[in-house]
């Protein structure tokens, strides 16, 4: 066998083997599979295995078949009452009609960007027949059922079937939430502010009920002590009467010992002269006898 012979028995099982490997495809458990010819779908295939199709001729587009998830960014909506909420939603489907969603959205991240924005429009469109306070309520659960009906049905246009849509979060934007913060921060100062007046006021009253009862008492304290020594001061002239009239020696003889202490203290600056016959020294003249 010459060496020609050998190259061409060569390219011969190499073209074959070629063609072999063209005509199958492996479809997993997790895919499915449209197979194209000439760019025009002739079969679908849903079944894993070991699949033919015609080497060069025919391609095949794979496709996920577990439930997916659609986890688009926050969007603002506006409600009813004009409140603005920031939105944040995410999604469950499935590719269950491969030859439509390929004649449709072609691609898996062609269709991921279409679904956003069905999720999205539906979302605006469902949350804007509604106020906050419906949100907040009860009726919470039919609206996320809303949601979900509305975004299946155009879900199904494209070959998806959608799960579930649920609404992880629903925040009011950042410069609403500052405002009021802010509104809040201001009625609770002017709160503080009106407390504090009505504090001082009402310290200011009992501040002043108290030095009144304090000028009433004290007042009351030195009428009682006026009336008291008043009546102190009386007795005490009626004893000394009494003392004067029982005996009137001693009673001049006790009222001169009481001038000679109170005029003969121990006084610095006082210098008292009198003569030695006066009768301010009458007990004295007396006291040898």
């Amino acid at each position: 066998m010459t060496d020609k012979i050998k190259i061409t028995i060569v390219i011969i099982f190499a073209t074959l083997l070629l063609i072999v490997a063209d005509s199958l495809y492996i479809v997993k458990q997790t895919e499915q599979a449209i197979v194209l010819q000439f760019g025009e779908p002739v079969r679908v295939v849903q079944n894993a295995g070991l699949k033919f199709k015609i080497p060069f001729i025919q391609k095949v587009v794979f496709y996920d078949n577990r439930l997916l998830n659609l986890d688009p960014p926050a969007q603002e909506v506006v409600l009813n009452d004009k409140k603005r909420l920031d939105v944040d939603s995410f999604t469950r489907y499935k590719i269950i009609d491969p030859l439509r969603f390929y004649k449709t959205v072609r691609t898996e991240l062609q269709a991921r960007s279409k679904l956003e924005e069905i999720v999205n429009s539906s979302v605006r469109k469902i949350l804007g027949r509604i106020t906050l306070q419906e949100l907040l309520s009860q009726k919470r659960t039919q609206i996320m059922a809303d949601i979900s009906s509305a975004v299946k049905v155009d879900a199904e246009q494209i070959g998806v079937s959608v799960a579930d849509v649920r609404i992880r979060r629903a925040d009011l934007p950042i410069e609403v939430l500052q405002a009021i913060n802010a509104r809040m921060k201001a009625e609770r100062e002017r709160d503080a502010k009106e407390f504090r007046a009505t504090g001082q006021q009402e310290a200011q009253k009992i501040r002043a009920e108290a030095e009144k009862e304090q000028a009433v008492i004290i007042a009351e304290a030195e009428k009682q002590a006026q009336i008291i020594r008043g009546q102190g001061d009386q007795e005490a002239i009626a004893i000394w009467n009494n003392a004067a009239g029982v005996d009137t020696k001693f009673f001049s003889f006790y009222r001169s010992l009481e001038a000679y202490k109170n005029s003969l203290a121990d006084k610095e600056d006082t210098s008292l002269v009198l003569s030695p016959d006066s009768e301010f020294f009458e007990y004295f003249s007396k006291s040898g006898r």
